[in-house]
């Protein structure tokens, strides 16, 4: 089973507009979770990182695993997420 990527978005975020851009324009599939709408989801993100978007969460379900990226902690800028994205999936 391939792994998933879920990406933490906000309404109005410009960067969560262009990050999903980028991943549509690389054909990467993507679940989009509004972190108004996810909230408790979100928040256990925020727990272990932090409550900035857009940021997002690499699932590996054969391993029933997964890793969380936020940005300013690890990655930097888009193009960085993208790179890394590329490498994890």
């Amino acid at each position: 089973m391939n792994k998933i990527l879920v990406v933490y978005t906000l309404k109005g975020c410009g960067w969560c507009t262009d990050f999903k851009k980028i991943l549509k324009e690389n054909k990467i599939p993507f679940k989009n979770r509004d972190v108004e709408k996810y909230k408790e989801e979100h928040d256990l993100f925020v727990q272990a990182k932090n409550d900035f978007v857009p940021s997002f969460m690499i699932v590996d379900p054969e391993k029933e695993s997964a890793e969380l990226f936020a940005p300013d902690i690890d990655f930097d800028g888009l193009e960085n997420a993208l790179e890394i994205i590329k490498e994890k999936l």
